[in-house]
């Protein structure tokens, strides 16, 4: 009697359906799992410990002491800086409209804010130029929060747009932090730029001859002596140069902002504070006879100085 041997529907005999299953083979890591491991995720709070490591950095910087013999403004001087700058409108109404004659000469000026200001700031000096028959405008970059490389050469992009637009050299004409950059960026392009006004601009001796290097250190985060802009603040630019000093300024010394002979090719005394240069009748009536000049005016008046 013949057996017939039975197969499972799946085709293995019986035999190979009780062999076991070979034992599975753990899976090879690729590669570059192997030369790039997975990065550690960041521990928690530190950004946190790097946003304290920089405010103690500034800390330190802004508590450094004032060098022996470099003098800042008196501190009384202060006071009046500080109304000046929280009733801008107030003053201005109490000295009245600057008085500025229609130009013979007519310009293409740029205007350039202080640190921590808005071209805004500077809106009255801007109208009054521009009603004697200027072509005016600003720097273009909005607030002035400190020198930086970045900053100087977008201002310089901007320089050149204007001057090209205009088909001629333009004037600067610097507040404070904005006179250094207008220094600097005259030295740079001397083909583009025709003149430089500074007003209260710390540019001559000791940087720390002011009262705002302090909080200028705190917010910027470098030294006033080594910015990322420049080298030599107080060598003069190879244009006709003026600067706009006052004896009245609270922020930063007249000796710094006037300059020695050779650093600048006229100084000329303002009698305002230093926020005032911005707004006071004064100040823009002098930046306007300065605008209104002869060509040889500068040379002739070096003798002066």
């Amino acid at each position: 009697m013949m057996t017939v041997t039975m197969r499972e529907s799946n085709g293995r005999s019986g035999h190979d359906a009780d062999r076991a299953p070979p034992a599975r083979q753990p899976a090879t890591p690729p590669v570059n799992a192997i030369a790039n491991p997975p990065a550690e995720p960041k521990r928690p709070g530190r950004g946190f410990g790097l946003l304290f490591a920089e405010l103690k950095r500034r800390h330190a910087l802004a508590s450094r002491p004032q060098p022996d013999g470099v003098e800042t403004p008196a501190s009384k001087l202060l006071l009046a800086e500080f109304a000046s700058l929280a009733f801008p409108w107030g003053y201005a109404a109490r000295h009245g409209k600057p008085k500025v004659a229609p130009t013979d000469s007519p310009r293409s000026v740029m205007l350039l804010p202080g640190f921590g200001s808005h071209p805004w700031r500077m809106a009255a000096m801007r109208r009054a130029l521009a009603r004697a028959g200027h072509s005016v405008t600003d720097w273009g970059l909005g607030w002035n929060l400190g020198a930086s490389e970045d900053r100087f050469e977008r201002l310089l992009s901007r320089i050149e747009r204007v001057s090209r637009a205009e088909g001629r050299k333009i004037v600067l004409v610097g507040w404070s932090l904005g006179g250094v950059f207008a220094r600097e960026a005259a030295k740079a392009l001397p083909d583009h730029v025709e003149m430089v006004v500074t007003m209260g601009t710390p540019f001559s001796g000791d940087m720390h001859g002011n009262n705002a290097w302090r909080i200028y250190h705190w917010l910027v985060g470098h030294s006033v002596d080594k910015p990322p802009v420049g080298e030599d603040f107080s060598a003069k630019p190879p244009v006709p140069t003026v600067a706009l000093w006052s004896a009245s300024d609270g922020v930063i010394h007249r000796h710094c902002a006037c300059g020695r002979p050779g650093e600048r090719d006229l100084s000329v005394a303002v009698r305002c504070t230093h926020m005032g240069f911005a707004w006071h009748p004064v100040a823009i009536e002098t930046v306007a006879r300065v605008l209104d000049a002869p060509p040889g005016m500068l040379e002739t008046s070096k003798a002066k100085t």
